[in-house]
């Protein structure tokens, strides 16, 4: 027994598989202590978007422990009044760490139901006001996104949605679902595209590997859908995520580079 915790630190320390399965293990464990504690907290004031507050602050120190630079390009960008809808690909639960980072106050993101009924976690999403669909009833889908449309314009909202619909750490991008770009088009409000750069330098999966390492976001400029409507929705989806796919594979091959530059002789 008392070898056990020595075992664990040289498993910790030598093997990448454990290595990882701890690391993610304190990730989940992580998210459920901030869920759990602040969830009283935030009910004190009800389901509120200002609620978000609280769980960006709680994240942000995860990229500390974790040894996740933050590099953001084009905070600028976001630095307008009104309501918007972001895009983002989507990698990993890891894009927590980079999202708290540049959320805008008064965002919301789109998350699957399922989330809803994650304990403590679906219960601190639905206090900050997250915006739940259900990816398998097209129908309840399309009222979510004409309820948050008209939401968006009477509260000033801001939403964030993964278009790509799941995780993906390919080196491209997988085809956009449309319902972010149809909420655009009723809302009549920009889109703001961001991009993540790929992790596979110091994260994967796969390979269940996870080390310190930088992350690049990238804010690109916005996309307006002033006098669009739905028929334009099909080419305004693909337009973005064209201008995604490049920006991700222009990140990919410069972030590949830095990595290799930076990376020290024994990491």
């Amino acid at each position: 027994l008392l070898l056990l915790p020595l075992a664990a630190l040289l498993l910790y320390r030598y093997n990448a598989t454990f290595h990882y399965f701890c690391k993610v293990a304190f990730f989940n464990c992580w998210i459920v202590a901030v869920a759990t504690l602040l969830s009283p907290f935030a009910a004190l004031w009800g389901r509120s978007v200002e609620n978000m507050k609280l769980l960006r602050a709680a994240i942000r120190p995860l990229k500390y422990f974790y040894g996740i630079k933050i590099q953001v390009w084009g905070s600028e960008h976001l630095n307008v009044k009104g309501p918007y809808v972001i895009v983002c690909n989507h990698q990993a639960s890891l894009d927590l760490i980079g999202i708290v980072e540049i959320i805008p106050d008064h965002c919301v993101p789109i998350v699957k139901k399922e989330l809803m009924y994650m304990g403590t976690v679906g219960w601190a999403c639905w206090l900050s006001g997250m915006i739940f669909i259900d990816r398998h009833k097209r129908e309840d889908a399309i009222n979510v996104i004409s309820q948050t449309a008209r939401t968006m314009q009477r509260e000033k909202l801001r939403v964030l949605i993964f278009p790509e619909g799941t995780r993906n750490q390919d080196k491209s991008m997988l085809p956009f679902k449309r319902g972010a770009f149809h909420l655009a088009v009723q809302a009549q409000v920009p889109i703001f595209p961001i991009v993540i750069s790929p992790y596979r330098e110091f994260f994967s999966s796969k390979d269940k590997k996870f080390t310190s390492g930088t992350c690049t976001i990238r804010i690109l400029p916005k996309v307006e859908t002033q006098g669009l409507s739905q028929k334009d929705v099909p080419e305004l989806t693909e337009t973005v995520r064209q201008t995604m796919a490049d920006a991700l594979a222009e990140m990919s091959t410069n972030h590949c580079g830095d990595q290799r530059a930076e990376q020290p002789p024994f990491p």
